[in-house]
This record gives C-alpha cells, sequence and structure tokens, in this order.
C-alpha cells in the first residue's frame, strides 16, 4: 500500500511539473514568438554565463573560429563590426537579414561587460580589419556583472576601446545604453539614473572626439526611463520593433564615420 501511495505521489509530482514546464513552453513573448522567460530563468541563464567564464573570462573563444573562417575583407568592401552584449547579440539573433545583407559583423556576447569586451577587440574587432567598428556597452557594468564598477572604470574602458581602434585605423561609432527602469537578473540595481550620467558622458566624449553618437535611449525611454514596453518583452533587450527603431538610427552613424579619416579626429 505505502508503495502504491508513493507510486501515485510520484506520478502526481511529474505531471504538475510536465504541467508546469508546457506552459511556460506555451506562454511566449508576443513581440519575438519566444518562451517567455521568468525571472528566475533569466538568473540562472546568468549564473550559467558566470560560471562559463571562469575558464574563459573574456569568452576569447566565442568567435575564434568564425574570425578564421571570415579572414579579411575583400577588395571594396567597407566591413563594419559591431562590438556589445546581449543587446548587440540579440540583433544577429531577431533580426538577421540586418547582418546577412549588409557586410556587418556581430561580435556580441550575451551578459559581456566593459573590461571583457576590451580584451577581446584585437581578435573580435582589430584583427578582422573593419573601415568602422560600432560599440555599444557598459549596461552590463552597472548591473555588477563581473564585479562592482564605477562609472569611471566604464569611462575608461571605453576609451580605451576608441584608442585601440583608432591606432589601427578604424573608424568609431558610439552608441547610448539602451533605457532600463530594473534588471530581471540584479534586482535592486536601479539603473535608470546610472544610465543616463553614462550616456550623457558617452555623449560628451564623443563629441569632444569627433565621433558619431548613437542616441538609442531618448526615442526608446518611458516615463520612468525605462525601456518602453513596445520595444522590448522584458525591459532590458529589444524586440524586433526594437531593432526596426534602432536600424536607421545606427545607419546613420555608420555612414557619417565613413565620411571620417581613419585614426583621426
Amino acid at each position: 500500500m505505502k508503495r502504491l501511495e508513493l507510486k501515485t505521489s510520484l506520478l502526481i509530482s511529474f505531471l504538475l511539473v510536465s504541467g508546469t514546464f508546457l506552459e511556460a513552453q506555451q506562454t511566449s513573448d508576443s513581440n519575438t514568438g519566444r518562451p517567455a522567460r521568468s525571472p528566475e530563468q533569466i538568473a540562472a541563464e546568468q549564473k550559467a554565463r558566470e560560471e562559463k567564464t571562469r575558464n574563459d573570462w573574456a569568452n576569447l573563444s566565442r568567435y575564434r573560429e568564425d574570425n578564421i573562417r571570415l579572414g579579411d575583407p575583400s577588395s571594396g568592401e567597407k566591413r563594419v563590426v559591431f562590438m556589445g552584449n546581449s543587446i548587440t547579440e540579440g540583433w544577429k539573433n531577431t533580426v538577421p537579414d540586418f547582418f546577412n545583407d549588409r557586410p556587418y559583423i556581430c561580435r556580441g556576447i550575451s551578459g559581456q561587460t566593459t573590461p571583457q569586451m576590451l580584451l577581446r577587440f584585437r581578435p573580435d574587432v582589430i584583427n578582422l580589419k573593419p573601415a568602422v567598428v560600432v560599440i555599444l556597452a557598459g549596461t552590463n557594468d552597472i548591473a555588477g556583472n563581473t564585479g562592482p564598477s564605477t562609472q569611471a572604470m566604464i569611462e575608461d574602458n571605453i576609451k580605451s576601446m576608441v584608442e585601440l581602434a583608432r591606432t589601427n585605423g578604424i573608424r568609431v561609432v558610439l552608441c547610448s545604453v539602451l533605457p532600463a527602469y530594473d534588471f530581471g537578473w540584479r534586482p535592486g540595481v536601479e539603473p535608470a539614473a546610472k544610465i543616463v550620467a553614462l550616456n550623457e558622458w558617452i555623449r560628451k566624449y564623443a563629441g569632444d572626439q569627433k565621433i558619431p553618437y548613437v542616441d538609442y535611449f531618448t526615442p526608446m525611454a518611458d516615463e520612468r526611463q525605462g525601456l518602453k514596453n513596445v520595444y522590448s518583452g522584458d525591459g532590458v533587450h529589444p524586440n524586433k520593433e526594437g531593432y526596426q527603431l534602432m536600424t536607421p538610427l545606427v545607419e546613420k552613424g555608420i555612414a557619417e564615420a565613413m565620411k571620417k579619416k581613419p585614426g583621426k579626429k
């Protein structure tokens, strides 16, 4: 009798778990068509990324084979590399034609901070010999993904990437950090005001250095300085509509950068 009760209990538990799993699988983000992720899932994914970086902190291996296959630009090719985090990586995943139909190379890695990007800037940007690099970085530093980070630390890393690009004859486009009212994987950070402050520095630095500045923040921010729901399913990452808004803004910045002499203000 006890064995039968145990089997019944296990069966019920299995059905409940299975039902929950199926329900989660069937609950989709209407903007992307992908299963919606709970805060717990987002946190678990972030933890998995952190564990993975213990052996390859900057994830230098992520694009190693892709970079070898890519090779040097063809004659007349005006290659553009997009350096960034999940927002850049998500662009390739959500709107692949944006990259497939242009000489654009996506080198975004989910969860990355500016020191990680700086470490892989040579293999993932300089060695690809692009005409332009588009840098979108800083939100994960504010989240503390790789430890505590001040705005000054973020600024230093962005400056270093700009200086490396210019030294190697690569034009630069700097982008604002997207608005975010909260981070699902780092609740309580209160990033909105910190993002505003960082963007103000990026805008001023870009102006001083005569670098094209792409302002994603202004058209995408809501009244709380968070990301408008129409452009995101989780308040941090753009959906297809978000990337569609971003496309002409960044292309304008790239066109402006192309007019400049490499390595010069």
